[in-house]
């Protein structure tokens, strides 16, 4: 089982990377559905899809509206979104209102998220989620524990959000990190006024919650060179630190080896 990087970036689509989306195909489970959504429908393997959003911001849900044809040819039998209420209330009003996009399939399913502790799939997949505050409008975010025979596998989505230490337990020994990095350290101040991380904040909380491998997403969008954040300084306090490109993936089950795919 494979967790795919469809889209990496922040704010907006640049050269390099799409906004914000990770699939698990096997399973049909998506989180988040930035610009980088146009990318789902050719990796489908299920009949239905389950999105996960962290937040209403656009670049994390404007891919919803990609959905569409999908869901209206028959391949996407049913999409269910799970979202804080706010979220979905913000959707409905904005992202579907009439004059912006007229269409919304009956067969596209929200779902108050605040009702579940988790949410557990026949794949053996279970997700939970968490609040983060220092988001402006507040964000979520998700924990996927993969169980299969004996073996049980971790990884943590963390996205739009300063390392401020609300969520250091939700993630402790979680050994994958998937977490965003918008800013290097020369932008932090940037990055706390606006909700975001950089370099070292990110790496340092890597190592407190005792992290096997920090894969870092959400970059920003006007830096499209290999090294938008100043990798160096991670690597000095966490070693096994990765910035993740479009159309990555990492086995789940097996050696924790990024490919391209």
């Amino acid at each position: 089982m494979k967790l795919h990087f469809l889209g990496c970036g922040g704010f907006h689509p640049s050269e390099r990377r799409h906004t914000a989306c990770l699939m698990i195909p096997e399973a049909g489970i998506v989180f988040d559905a930035g610009t980088a959504a146009f990318r789902i429908p050719s990796r489908l393997q299920t009949d239905e899809l389950t999105v996960f959003l962290t937040h209403a911001h656009l670049d994390h849900i404007l891919g919803l509206t990609y959905l569409l044809v999908p869901l209206l040819e028959g391949t996407l039998k049913q999409v269910r979104v799970f979202a804080v209420p706010a979220v979905i209330a913000a959707i409905r009003e904005h992202l579907f209102s009439r004059p912006i996009f007229p269409v919304l399939p009956e067969n596209l399913i929200f779902v108050d998220i605040e009702q579940f502790d988790s949410v557990v799939f026949d794949e053996g997949v279970t997700v939970t989620h968490f609040p983060l505050v220092s988001h402006p409008g507040g964000s979520r975010a998700y924990k996927i524990e993969l169980n299969q025979g004996d073996e049980t596998h971790l990884l943590a989505y963390v996205t739009d959000t300063t390392v401020d230490g609300t969520y250091d337990e939700f993630i402790r020994d979680v050994p994958f990190l998937i977490h965003e990095c918008y800013f290097s350290d020369e932008e932090e101040e940037i990055a706390k006024g606006t909700g975001h991380s950089s370099t070292t904040m990110v790496a340092q909380l890597a190592a407190r919650v005792n992290a096997r491998k920090l894969m870092l997403v959400h970059v920003d969008p006007r830096r499209i060179d290999d090294d938008p954040i100043g990798i160096a300084a991670a690597h000095g306090i966490f070693p096994e630190t990765t910035i993740a490109d479009d159309l990555m993936c990492i086995d789940l089950t097996g050696p924790e080896t990024l490919v391209k795919n």
